[in-house]
Formats: structure tokens, C-alpha cells, sequence
């Protein structure tokens, strides 16, 4: 799919990927590329969640996008100033190939880019994550016991 409404990326703006049931982020840095925290085949940096580890990436946006959509979400912006591009730009470029700790809570690849424009890492995701799990925490758990009590049913009933 390609960009959402809005402006087209330039040098050093925070990349969003619309994936379903997370954001995947990148730094744009020229030409359709992006630098990313990703696993290392360039998946995502949420399928590195386990492994403790991720690899920078440099890679086209639409192989990034795989077919969903991406917008320019420099978000942060009007409350810390960020980094001038050609400086987010190089430091994104010299960290391409290299392997990173991993955290979903600590050093996912929100905080990699925000780090790289702002000299901060944040992740709104975390801070949502944690809102969503003590609301539907227990929402989840009641259907994680339907499913079980439904499985358990119809193996009895064969």
C-alpha cells in the first residue's frame, strides 16, 4: 500500500508502518530507503522480542511496508527539537548492519528511531500496551477460557 495522506517523507522523519496490531518505525534516509530495527530477515523488530536482539536494517519502504500502510509521523516533535537531518541521516547510516539489544519495553524499534531525531528514545506503544493490558487483561483472559472450554468441549463430544 503506499503513503497515507500527508506530506512526503524527507531526510530524517520518523517513518510509521501500520501493521495490525502494532506500529513498526523507521528513519527515513533518502531514495525510498529507511533505517529500521528489524529481525534479521527484515520482518520486524517484534519477532526479535524473544531473541533479546535486532539488526539495523536498511531497506526500501514499500519491502518494509509489506503491503501496509506507512505515513510520516514526526509526533514528537513539537515538544523535543529534533536533530538536524543530516544528522539523524548519518547516524542512522553508520549503525546500518549492526546488531542491537532488544527490549519490547526498553529498546524496541520506536525507541531506535526517536533516538536517532531526538536524542531520546520514547515509545508510545509501551506506554499504551501497559493501558490496554490492565484494561483488557481480564477481557482477554475470559476469552483465552471460552476458547479453552470450547476446545475441551467439542474433543469430548468426538
Amino acid at each position: 500500500m503506499p503513503l497515507e495522506s500527508g506530506p512526503p517523507p524527507q531526510l530524517g522523519d520518523l517513518i510509521e508502518f501500520i501493521r495490525p496490531f502494532y506500529q513498526h518505525w523507521g528513519i527515513y534516509v533518502g531514495d525510498g530507503y529507511v533505517v529500521h530495527l528489524t529481525d534479521q530477515e527484515g520482518g520486524s523488530s517484534l519477532s526479535s522480542a524473544f531473541g533479546g536482539s535486532a539488526v539495523v536494517r536498511k531497506d526500501h519502504l514499500e519491502n518494509v511496508a509489506k503491503g501496509c500502510c506507512y505515513k510520516v509521523n514526526n509526533k514528537y516533535d513539537e515538544k523535543v527539537k529534533p536533530y538536524p537531518p543530516e544528522k539523524v541521516v548519518r547516524a542512522a547510516l553508520e549503525l546500518v548492519d549492526q546488531t542491537m539489544p532488544y527490549s519490547v519495553t526498553r529498546a524496541n524499534c520506536e525507541h531506535f528511531a526517536t533516538e536517532l531525531r531526538y536524542g531520546k528514545g520514547f515509545s508510545d506503544q509501551v506506554a499504551n500496551a501497559a493501558l490496554y493490558t490492565a484494561v483488557g487483561g481480564g477481557i482477554f483472559a475470559a476469552v483465552l477460557a471460552t476458547i479453552a472450554v470450547v476446545t475441551r468441549s467439542r474433543r469430548q463430544n468426538q
